[in-house]
């Protein structure tokens, strides 16, 4: 016989909203209606779950984290062209404590949001992943499977980050060379991170920047245009130095 759910006598549970066996909701935690928690996941302290929200089965909420919540926009900013619909977080997610992850967005199996991280609207984040603690990850971004986002990086709306990416502590990207100052509705250009590169600490990349598969990015670069694949660069504006070896091939080390 399935456990029943274990539900803090001090927590609001919606009357339309569905708790799965032997989940648990904390203190003081708030599910609002047509959410679903699955089976065995947890909703921490204080925690609060917005209308429709889809928890998976095993997944940690873990204090004070905000999950659904609606964008609050300005006039004529490009985010209004996102899509919305329900936050889903698949199976053995994990939010650490006071992370925001917006509605519309899909968190795949297994993946990390660290403490006091920001995930936007219609983000996709694929298995295994983590985003690192006070990370930002714009409206919009598209992030495969097993990337590496360290603390407080900040992926801007409009970058693409593929399978198996680092991304180092403090990495900036950027998306509007204007700045603002163009037409309306001209498009956003974040980044793209090609397949395994890595990307050390504190680099900057402009708008538009293409990284190719297996390229290095030495901490500290400022990169102002297209990496090779296997391209190894450094320096202010970044420059090729050399190529990475076989030996540091993503294959080798998992």
């Amino acid at each position: 016989m399935s456990a029943a759910p274990e539900i803090s006598p001090d927590a609001h549970v919606a009357a339309g909203a569905h708790v799965g066996a032997g989940a648990q909701v904390g203190t003081g935690a708030v599910i609002f209606e047509g959410v679903r928690i699955g089976p065995g996941a947890s909703v921490g302290v204080g925690a609060v779950v917005h209308p429709g929200t889809e928890v998976g089965e095993g997944c940690v909420v873990e204090d004070q984290v905000v999950l659904g919540k609606r964008p609050r926009l300005r006039a004529g900013s490009s985010a209004a062209v996102v899509q919305g619909g329900p936050l889903v977080l698949a199976a053995e997610v994990t939010v650490c404590c006071g992370a925001v992850v917006y509605a519309g967005s899909r968190i795949g199996a297994g993946t990390i949001i660290g403490d006091q991280a920001q995930v936007r609207e219609g983000v996709t984040i694929g298995a295994r992943s983590v985003v690192g603690r006070g990370s930002a990850v714009e409206f919009g971004v598209r992030i495969g499977e097993r990337v590496l986002i360290q603390t407080d990086v900040y992926v801007t709306a409009g970058s693409v980050v593929d399978d198996d990416v680092f991304l180092g502590p403090g990495v900036i990207t950027t998306n509007d060379d204007a700045m603002g100052r163009h037409p309306a509705g001209q498009p956003l250009v974040g980044a793209v991170f090609r397949r395994a590169c890595r990307v050390g600490g504190g680099v900057v990349l402009v708008p538009g920047v293409v990284i190719g598969p297996e390229a290095f990015v030495a901490a500290g670069a400022v990169v102002t245009r297209d990496v090779g694949e296997r391209e190894v660069v450094m320096g202010v504006p970044a420059r090729a130095v050399r190529r990475v070896s076989d030996a540091d091939l993503i294959e080798r080390w998992r």
